[in-house]
């Protein structure tokens, strides 16, 4: 069994009471130990010195630990450890909250000067944001920049999606997400109802429930024992009815008192719990009188444990971590990017809608001011336009809300909603909104002069794996002559072999016949595609619908000599040809099928006839194009294990040809983030090594190979 290094959902819950009664002890300095562990240095009046660490990296864990066992002071304290002494120095420690069932700790802390959050995430890369009591951020360790959500200094912390709380969950709830689910039962309490593997798989022993029975096969009797299991864990935690245990694997019963102390001395730490646990009754258990009594031995001999392993200086580094690392760091800075990229767009646009119906806009604004100058409430006037729509008025028809507590009016224009300041005019309304799209465009630039530092590190970090490899290459080739055909499904830990070609950043796939397929995300690469990449002998393909990506078929590398002379495949152009259909506006309505058209390189130009305009990634046709009539969509997204590990996804021919294992796509009602975490817990079921889906494929990176607008599994 692997020794835990992430505290789960479970473990926060019963260390939120504990920690809590430290309340009131002041804090005397704070200190950061490389990029991931906070140690903050408490006194209480009654307990006298107290030790609390915060670890978000490999390891994620918040406990109190024994003052003899603290790391010794780095030197110069980093900018974020003076940052943190001078908020907190001498604050009082005012209390401690898990963020509603998720791996979030909230400390607040108080001082006369005002109140300092630290909120600790424990999942994913692990973060600690220091926020003000309005919850905007004043540093933190990892800035984060996703679609779903932000957490950068200056802006205002935001926590993930809401997600189902098992500890306070209706029995009617609990039945309709057991109902939901097409899996068995453990998987169901583990992802449906977040209790993880481990718990999920406790639940089940302590309801006497078979942990691969069916969701199907249930009735409402092992919902009832189910629910029952369930409650009981949450009056526990609750109530702080623990009895803490640390876990040893080799060993023997550690409550025995026959049993002398050496049995367990050689035994290795796996877990520790706030209570006994069916599912590891048969390891060797050690009792303790506090939870955070039982952390901080596991924490401290986990790290003797690690120790103990082979020196990590003979062994090869973990290049493959360091670089997936700076790899899903760039893909949440290009997210943003291309986030900014189109909020900016957006508001211009309705700052332009307004302009354009000045008229109506000006109409319902002067109605509002009117009203409020005669001292009408405002469910009078919103009762006033409910009553203009029903007859028919277009201004009043356009009122889709009215936030009375802001003075907002929320207006539908050709589709789009718009919020309007209710005492401000059109004009003023116009500016609000130009300067809101400024202030965005400011804040792509700044992320784009951080991905260029990130991109550095990543380089940093290939050229320090290449030089280590360049010794062992020869060997390593021999060896790959000699081994026999892998099962990588079924091996307990995959090397990580990277590799960022230069279409990285693209949409790409490489056809069955072995031909690089790349497309354009957005109007500025669609542009560069034609301008850089563009070579004779290549094809360009691309959907009669609006919105699409330019879909170029090389026929050679950009560092091969181009030619003219070589002739594609059909195969490879009906497979270019699905590949331009499905990442459209095509799949995006939910539509399975389109047209497209192919035409040859020196056929494209961007230099419109006298008369035309070409928009930005536009180009023009001259000559005859070769259709592809009612192409249908298709992808498929997989997991590649050689030459190289990582993510591929295309049209499935291509792609079931080259990947371990796939996953097929239609139009579907999940969104694209919500859909790549299906597809991520599917393969993290389909490997033996977890933690190679978890490094190579996250659902951002899934997402990155994922078409525009909704999407489902075929096969559900």
């Amino acid at each position: 069994m692997d020794s835990k290094r992430e505290l789960t959902s479970v473990d926060l819950a019963a260390l939120v009471g504990e920690l809590g009664a430290y309340e009131g002890a002041k804090l005397d300095k704070a200190y950061l130990y490389g990029d991931d562990l906070v140690r903050l240095k408490m006194r209480d009046f009654d307990r006298g010195r107290i030790e609390l660490i915060l670890e978000v990296g490999e390891i994620k864990r918040a406990h109190t630990v024994a003052p003899e066992r603290v790391p010794d002071a780095p030197g110069r304290p980093p900018q974020f450890a003076m940052m943190l002494r001078n908020r907190l120095s001498g604050a009082d420690f005012a209390g401690v909250e898990q963020y509603e069932f998720d791996r979030i700790l909230e400390f607040v802390f108080e001082r006369e000067d005002g109140t300092t959050r630290l909120i600790v995430e424990l999942f994913g890369q692990g973060n600690v944001a220091v926020t003000d009591g309005e919850y905007e951020v004043i540093d933190c360790l990892e800035t984060v920049r996703l679609k779903s959500r932000t957490v950068v200094p200056g802006s205002r912390y935001e926590f993930p999606d809401s997600r189902l709380n098992p500890l306070t969950v209706s029995r009617e709830a609990f039945d309709l997400e057991m109902e939901d689910s097409d899996t068995d039962i453990v998987r169901t309490l583990a992802t449906q109802l977040n209790f993880g593997g481990l718990y999920a798989e406790e639940i089940c022993t302590r309801a006497g429930i078979e942990k691969g029975m069916d969701i199907a096969d249930a009735d409402e009797d092992d919902y009832d024992r189910l629910y029952e299991a369930i409650e009981r864990l949450a009056l526990d935690l609750r109530n702080a009815n623990f009895e803490p245990r640390l876990y040893l694997e080799d060993g023997e019963d550690g409550d025995d008192d026959d049993e002398s102390d050496d049995s367990t001395e050689s035994a290795r730490v796996v877990d520790a719990t706030p209570f006994p646990l069916e599912e590891h009754a048969e390891l060797a258990a050690e009792p303790y009188d506090s939870f955070l009594a039982a952390l901080d031995d596991y924490f401290f001999r986990l790290e003797l444990d690690d120790e103990e392993e082979p020196d990590p200086t003979t062994q090869k580094p973990d290049f493959g971590e360091e670089i997936a690392k700076y790899e899903r760091i760039i893909d949440q800075q290009q997210g943003a990017i291309e986030g900014f990229e189109q909020q900016a767009d957006d508001l211009r646009e309705q700052a332009e809608l307004l302009y354009a119906e000045y008229g109506l806009v000006d109409d319902i604004l002067s109605t509002i001011q009117d009203a409020r100058a005669q001292d009408r409430p405002w469910d009078e006037i919103e009762a006033r336009f409910e009553e203009g729509a029903e007859r028919g008025i277009e201004a009043a028809e356009a009122v889709v809300g009215i936030d009375s507590s802001e003075g907002i009016v929320t207006v539908d224009i050709d589709g789009d909603r718009i919020d309007l300041v209710a005492h401000d005019g059109v004009e003023q309304n116009a500016d609000r909104l130009y300067t809101e799209a400024k202030r965005v465009a400011e804040k792509k630039e700044g992320a784009l002069a951080a991905i260029e530092d990130t991109r550095e590190d990543l380089e940093d970090a290939k050229r320090r794996r290449d030089e280590w490899d360049a010794d062992d290459e020869g060997d390593e080739q021999a060896d790959d002559e000699d081994t026999e055909e892998t099962n990588w499904l079924e091996m307990p830990s995959i090397p990580i072999r990277e590799n960022e070609p230069w279409f990285d950043r693209f949409r790409w796939f490489h056809t069955s016949d072995g031909y690089l397929v790349i497309g354009g995300r957005n109007a500025d690469q669609n542009e560069e595609l034609v301008k850089k990449y563009l070579e004779p002998g290549d094809k360009v393909l691309h959907t009669q619908a609006h919105g699409g990506p330019v879909t170029v078929l090389k026929a050679t590398d950009p560092s091969e000599a181009s030619s003219s002379d070589i002739e594609l495949p059909d195969s490879s152009i009906e497979e270019a040809a699905q590949f331009a259909v499905s990442y459209s506006s095509v799949w995006k309505d939910g539509r399975y099928a389109g047209d497209v058209y192919a035409v040859d390189s020196d056929q494209v130009t961007k230099t419109p006839e006298s008369g035309e305009y070409l928009e930005k990634g536009g180009f023009a046709i001259r000559g005859e194009r070769t259709y592809h009539r009612d192409t249908p969509v298709g992808v498929a997204v997989g997991i590649q294990c050689e030459p190289y590990t990582r993510v591929i996804g295309g049209p499935p021919a291509a792609i079931e040809a080259t990947a371990e294992t796939t996953i097929e796509l239609e139009p579907g009602r999940y969104a694209q983030a919500d859909a790549a975490k299906r597809l991520y817990r599917r393969f993290r079921e389909e490997f033996e090594d977890e933690s190679f889906v978890r490094k190579i494929a996250s659902p951002d990176r899934i997402q990155h190979f994922m078409p525009p607008g909704g999407s489902r599994i075929a096969e559900e």
